[in-house]
């Protein structure tokens, strides 16, 4: 069944926005600060990178048109926080970022692709989407960044972002890019966290 692309894009949205609201509340909480703390970390990561991306495509960025997305990550923020941290499995939070990082890369490939950007700009701005959320939600909690860790991240997102806009502009009928494109970001990704992959390192000297 073929459904219309914008239909599967705002599932994708309301996916990535609480994955990723959720990893943010959950790194709040692991920083023991109060249930305000967490909404505040569970909105920058969830709406970081969607807010550049809709400013450098001129469109009205997202959260500021409508309330859903920011009650959505309120409500998602305070149920975290309220569930005992020895509950959530040690790497819980990757996991999340693993499925939002996914969904993100072809949601925000494919409102730039919608906005009439050609291929390139339209992926660079899944990659954007997809990876500003987590790196502002790591240098508020004062972490490293998950830039800095060596195991494939930018890579998942960039590779997700990318098969969606190949598989698009072959004209493959919705939904099987977007889903396409999100789960082979998810399975990277995940691929990386259970078995630490990364690329070829710089070899200094």
């Amino acid at each position: 069944m073929n459904l219309p692309i914008e239909s599967l894009f705002v599932w994708l949205n309301l996916a990535g926005i609480s994955v990723f609201a959720a990893s943010g509340a959950l790194a709040a909480a692991r920083q023991r600060l109060d249930f305000i703390g967490a909404c505040f970390f569970a909105l920058i990561t969830a709406a970081g990178g969607g807010t550049l991306r809709d400013l450098l495509i001129d469109a009205p960025v997202f959260w500021m048109i409508d309330a859903k997305p920011v009650i959505l990550c309120c409500i998602v923020a305070v149920l975290v926080w309220a569930i005992p941290l020895r509950w959530w499995p040690e790497r819980a939070l990757e996991w999340l970022d693993a499925a939002g990082l996914a969904a993100f890369s072809v949601y925000g490939a494919g409102k730039a692709l919608e906005a009439g950007f050609p291929p390139v700009p339209a992926i660079a701005a899944g990659v954007t989407t997809a990876c500003l959320g987590g790196i502002i939600r790591d240098i508020t909690a004062g972490v490293p960044s998950v830039l800095m860790r060596r195991e494939i991240y930018v890579t998942a997102a960039l590779f997700a972002a990318f098969l969606f806009v190949l598989l698009t502009t072959m004209n493959v009928p919705a939904p099987w890019p977007s889903a396409a494109g999100f789960l082979a970001g998810f399975v990277l990704r995940g691929a990386a966290i259970r078995w630490q992959l990364t690329l070829p390192s710089h070899r200094g000297h």
